[in-house]
């Protein structure tokens, strides 16, 4: 059986991650890696055992799939002469910097029938697990991303940076349409927003409210889901979660605190 050819477009702080687990991997071949800086090209091709390119176009016409992890800013123009081409194309996130560019990446997608995927690497968070056999209708979610400031991703803000996880997990549990978005920004180091702070109404009446900032001293990943069937807490770094939900005696209003001191509220806590 043929091995899928498959070679890594940037291979910098991610795309080096991605081609060290490509290579690993016995499902695929990477046939190369490229950058436009060679020598960073070259370092990462060496450690996986592949070729290096400077330019991505020697690569066109040579893999059946391509992962593109090169700053958002160019995301159209290296996506674009290998969807042409009807190659698979995994995107790292945000697909693209702004809506007709993301627009026109999956429009090309579907024009050539090509297979294409956005890196939202939270959707595979064993974290998530914990939701599984515990579906939950949201009636409330908070979403907190915090990070120390990494100088990298400096072409895009906050929102594209970080909070666009916690956007696509969010709109993936919640299943109607968004009534209303309020949202505020802060750029703290020049340029794009370095903090945001965003609210979504649901016509479901949801509410959801994200943070996200990347000028924080210290990082974390944690979001909370309040619903009728049970309250959830997950914490995407350290990937764990927890579910707590009311028993169906609890839901009868069953509480058998006959044998209870009802005027000692530490016993019926424990009893409960």
């Amino acid at each position: 059986m043929n091995r899928p050819k498959i070679a890594v477009v940037g291979v910098g702080h991610l795309g080096r991650h991605h081609a060290r687990i490509l290579a690993a991997r016995n499902d695929v071949e990477l046939i190369g890696v490229a950058d436009s800086r060679l020598e960073q090209a070259r370092k990462v091709a060496e450690s996986c055992g592949t070729s290096a390119f400077a330019d991505f176009r020697e690569l066109l016409g040579r893999v059946d799939a391509v992962t593109i992890a090169v700053p958002t800013v160019a995301h159209l123009e290296v996506a674009q002469p290998f969807l042409e081409q009807g190659t698979a194309v995994l995107v790292e996130k945000p697909l693209a910097g702004n809506l007709s560019e993301g627009e026109r990446i999956v429009a090309l997608a579907e024009a050539n029938g090509a297979l294409l995927q956005v890196g939202h690497i939270e959707r595979f968070n064993p974290a998530l697990k914990a939701l599984d056999q515990f579906p939950l209708r949201p009636r409330f979610i908070s979403a907190e991303r915090l990070s120390t400031h990494t100088f990298r991703s400096t072409d895009i803000g906050a929102v594209l940076d970080l909070m666009i996880h916690d956007i696509d997990l969010i709109l993936s549990w919640v299943v109607s349409p968004i009534r209303s978005v309020s949202a505020v920004g802060v750029s703290i180091l020049g340029g794009h927003e370095d903090a945001a702070n965003a609210r979504i109404e649901f016509e479901d009446g949801c509410v959801a409210e994200l943070t996200a900032d990347r000028v924080s001293p210290h990082a974390s990943r944690k979001t909370r889901i309040w619903s009728e069937q049970g309250y959830a807490s997950l914490d995407f770094a350290a990937k764990t979660g927890k579910v707590v939900r009311p028993s169906d005696q609890l839901r009868r209003g069953d509480l058998g605190l006959d044998r209870v001191d009802l005027g000692n509220p530490d016993a019926i806590k424990s009893h409960i």
